[in-house]
């Protein structure tokens, strides 16, 4: 596609915003998440993809070179965070309530596997918001559990990152319309060309 003919919907259809957040640890039982914002765009509703990986390696800073630790996004949990979705994890983020559904999560099921999204405030023994994600498949055959503890800085800055996506989310992203076609919506008479 030209770039001269590239439409504002192209822009923001391409236009993916993300956040991630990398907490390994010397047990090798760290985790990492990454969310991405998809705005609800013609007949498709928003969403936030949130995708959290084990810890698969522990890496080593301080050798000659240093390796770094990895995370096991070939394992990980890929989850679609609809609008009630995120509104529970507000509550939580906000300090409306402890837990989602007083600790039990939020379900999703689909034909192939069952889904289930813990967000929960610990005090004990750091003060953090554990996020975890169990994923059963239909067939038995391939049961995930990934976790990550989100520090009280990232999940108020997560908190605020999602709460200022739920317009793009309920209503998608503003294009800026012609004015022969803002004219229109206004009810004023429209010249046809």
């Amino acid at each position: 596609m030209n770039e001269n003919n590239i439409t504002n919907n192209d822009r923001i259809m391409r236009f993916r915003p993300r956040l991630a957040f990398y907490h390994p640890n010397a047990k090798g039982t760290g985790g990492a998440v990454k969310f991405e914002l998809i705005p609800a765009y013609e007949d498709r509703d928003g969403c936030i993809m949130m995708t959290v990986a084990n810890q698969a390696t522990v890496g080593d800073l301080r050798a000659q070179v240093p390796v770094y630790p990895r995370f096991d996004w070939e394992k990980s949990v890929t989850v679609k965070l609809d609008f009630n979705d995120l509104c529970n994890m507000l509550q939580v983020f906000r300090g409306e309530c402890e837990s989602i559904n007083d600790g039990r999560g939020m379900y999703h099921a689909s034909a192939n596997a069952n889904t289930r999204i813990v967000l929960r405030h610990l005090l004990e023994p750091v003060q953090a918001y554990s996020l975890e994600v169990y994923r059963s498949s239909t067939k038995g055959d391939d049961d995930r559990r990934t976790h990550i503890l989100i520090n009280p800085t990232e999940a108020l800055g997560l908190c605020e990152s999602i709460a200022g996506s739920m317009s793009a989310i309920s209503f998608g992203v503003p294009t800026t319309l012609p004015s022969d076609l803002r004219d229109s919506a206004e009810g004023k008479r429209v010249d046809a060309a």
